[in-house]
C-alpha cells in the first residue's frame, strides 16, 4: 500500500464524499472541506445508468439509493407530438443490480453525506484553501480560516470551476460551452409513470425519468447561439414557452410549470471541461467534474465521479508509492472519461444538426455498452 496516512479532500461533492468513503475503508484520516457552510445540493433529479448503479454498490449506499429513488428497465421515445417512435429495454449488469435508476439530487447527497460522516470522514463546512505549500513528501495547506495541515495527498473535488485546479495549473482548460441549454424540472409522477419518455422535437428534446415513489425528473435540451444566463425569476416562464407544441404527457406539466413547480425550475447553459493527463501535480489529483466534467446526454457525469474515487482509493491500496497510484489512476480513468465527454457531445451536435437519430442511437448505445467493462 502507498504511504498514505492522512488525506485532504477538498469539495464535498459526489466525488470528494465517494472518494472519503472509499479512503475510510483503507483505514486512511480523511478531512474534508467544503466552501458551503450549509453543505446543501440544489437540483432536480438524476438518472442513473447501470455502471453507476456498480458505483454505488462499491461505495456501500446503493441500497439506501434504490429505496428512496426509482429503478425501472426501458424507456419509450416518441416524436414532438408523442407518437411512440420506438421502445428501448436495458439490461442489467449483474445480480441484484437494477437495470436503470434515477434519484433527487438532494437525496443522494444526503445518503452521501451521512455516510461519509458515519465512516469517519472529518467535514469542516464554510472552509476553502487559500494556499497550498509544497513540503516534498507531504502538502501544507492554510486554510480560509486560518488553520493549517499536512497531508500525504490532497484530492480536489470542486467541481468545474475548481479553484483547486487553478491554484495546481495556472494554465488549466476552462469550461467550453457546447451549444445547448438545459432545463430541469422536478414534478409528481403520474398514473402509471413507470420509465422513462423521450419526446424528439426539431431543435427541442424532452425527457421525463422516475426519481422517487412519488416523482420524476423532467429535463428540456436545446441550441443557443451564445452561454446565455436567464434570470432564475424568469426561468419558469421560459421553460414554459420552450416547451409549446409537445403531446404526450409534456402539456400536463407544462401546466404546472409556472404555478406548482417553478420552485422546483433549473437552468444552465452546458459546459464541458477536459483536463488534460495528467489530473495530479505532486501529492495533489484532481478528480470528478474538476477533472473532466460532461453533459447529461449519457446520463453518466455523477457515475464517472464515483468511479474516480472507486479506483483512486483501490491504487493507493495496491501501489508501492503514491506516484505509483496516481500514474496507475490517470491509466484507468483518462480514456474512460474522454470517451464520455468527447461522445456527449457528439451527441449534442447530432440533435442541434438534426442529424440520423439512428446515429444519434448507435453512438449512445455503444458508448453505453463501453462502459459496462468493469474499471
Amino acid at each position: 500500500m502507498a504511504a498514505v496516512g492522512k488525506i485532504l479532500i477538498v469539495g464535498g461533492s459526489v466525488a470528494g464524499m465517494s472518494c472519503g468513503i472509499q479512503m475510510r475503508k483503507l483505514g486512511i484520516d480523511v478531512d474534508l472541506i467544503d466552501i458551503d457552510p450549509t453543505w446543501r445540493m440544489l437540483g432536480a433529479g438524476i438518472t442513473i445508468t447501470g455502471p453507476t448503479l456498480r458505483a454505488l454498490a462499491s461505495v456501500g449506499v446503493l441500497e439506501q439509493v434504490v429505496a428512496e429513488g426509482a429503478t425501472w428497465n426501458d424507456a419509450r421515445i416518441h416524436d414532438k407530438s408523442g407518437k411512440v417512435l420506438e421502445s428501448v429495454s436495458f439490461p442489467t449488469l449483474g445480480a441484484g443490480l437494477p437495470a436503470v435508476g434515477g434519484v433527487m439530487r438532494p437525496v443522494l447527497h444526503r445518503i452521501l453525506a451521512a455516510r461519509t460522516r458515519a465512516d469517519g470522514v472529518n467535514v469542516r463546512l464554510g472552509v476553502s484553501v487559500a494556499e497550498f505549500r509544497d513540503h516534498g513528501d507531504e502538502v501544507g495547506v492554510v486554510f480560509s480560516d486560518g488553520q493549517c495541515g499536512r497531508y500525504d495527498l490532497v484530492v480536489g473535488a470542486d467541481g468545474i470551476f475548481s479553484k483547486t485546479r487553478s491554484q495546481i495549473f495556472p494554465d488549466a482548460a476552462k469550461p467550453i460551452f457546447t451549444g445547448q441549454v438545459i432545463y430541469r424540472l422536478l414534478a409528481e409522477r403520474p398514473a402509471g409513470f413507470d420509465r422513462s419518455y423521450f419526446y424528439m422535437g426539431e431543435d427541442y428534446k424532452v425527457g421525463f425519468s422516475p426519481v422517487s415513489p412519488t416523482h420524476m425528473y423532467m429535463f428540456l435540451l436545446h441550441p443557443a447561439a451564445s452561454n446565455p444566463w436567464i434570470e432564475p425569476k424568469d426561468q419558469p416562464q421560459r421553460l414554459y414557452e420552450a416547451m409549446e407544441g409537445f403531446g404526450g404527457i409534456v402539456p400536463a406539466i407544462r401546466n404546472t410549470v409556472r404555478t406548482t413547480n417553478a420552485s422546483s425550475v433549473n437552468y444552465r447553459p452546458l459546459e464541458v471541461l477536459l483536463h488534460p493527463a495528467p489530473w495530479y501535480r505532486g501529492h495533489i489529483v484532481l478528480i470528478g467534474d474538476a477533472a473532466h466534467a460532461t453533459t447529461p446526454h449519457l446520463a453518466s457525469g455523477a457515475g464517472m465521479a464515483i468511479e474516480d474515487g472507486i479506483v483512486l482509493a483501490d491504487e493507493v491500496e495496491s501501489s508501492a508509492s503514491l506516484q505509483e497510484a496516481l500514474q496507475r489512476f490517470m491509466a484507468r480513468r483518462f480514456e474512460r472519461c474522454r470517451k464520455v465527454i468527447d461522445n456527449s457531445v457528439k451527441l449534442g451536435q447530432i440533435e442541434m444538426a438534426h442529424g440520423s437519430p439512428i446515429e444519434h442511437a448507435r453512438l449512445m448505445s455503444e458508448t453505453l455498452g463501453s462502459l459496462r467493462q468493469p474499471i
